[in-house]
């Protein structure tokens, strides 16, 4: 693993965990629209990642974000869910030259479709698991899947907003193993 792959990364992790915490938290459209900017950490992670790395982090991302929302392992599992689905959604969406070493989750080097394809499939089964744990009640079934779309959209337009402003549209040669 690169130093500057670590570096960078752990540098992602603290910035998303905090935006979630200090400004995401707050931030509610109409009691229905969440946004967990958290989960772009490890949707941007580069594509060839270990999977049990991925696994790990999927769970120490959530496992933060519970500390602070007191939301007893919600987002923990709903962040391993994601870790656990990614490299699947991956597969499903592998260009026909499949994908270079040196390929991250970029929109600018994966194309739109590609990259809404990828992030709202997996931003769905997140934010449905998190709703569903959170409810546990089918009887709130239809205003839950309401959350749940609001939410997905939410989340996936400040990605792509955070992926054109802060992401760079050149592919980086970087080795990642």
């Amino acid at each position: 693993m690169n130093s500057s792959f670590g570096i960078r990364h752990i540098l992602q992790f603290i910035l998303f965990v905090a935006l979630q915490i200090l400004l995401m938290d707050n931030l509610v459209l109409f009691s229905t629209g969440f946004c967990f900017i958290y989960i772009a950490f490890l949707l941007f992670l580069p594509i060839d990642m270990n999977r049990v790395w991925l696994l790990f982090l999927g769970f120490l991302t959530g496992f933060t974000v519970d500390m602070f929302y007191d939301t007893m392992g919600i987002h923990a599992a709903a962040s391993v869910l994601l870790a656990f689905l990614r490299p699947h959604v991956l597969n499903l969406l592998t260009p026909r030259d499949g994908y270079d070493a040196s390929d991250s989750v970029n929109i600018h080097v994966m194309g739109w479709r590609w990259f809404l394809a990828y992030c709202f499939t997996l931003t769905l089964f997140h934010h449905a698991a998190v709703f569903f744990l959170e409810t546990i009640n089918f009887q709130t079934a239809l205003y839950t899947l309401g959350k749940i779309l609001a939410s997905t959209l939410f989340t996936t337009i400040v990605m792509i907003i955070l992926q054109l402003l802060f992401f760079s549209p050149k592919r980086e040669r970087i080795d990642y193993r």
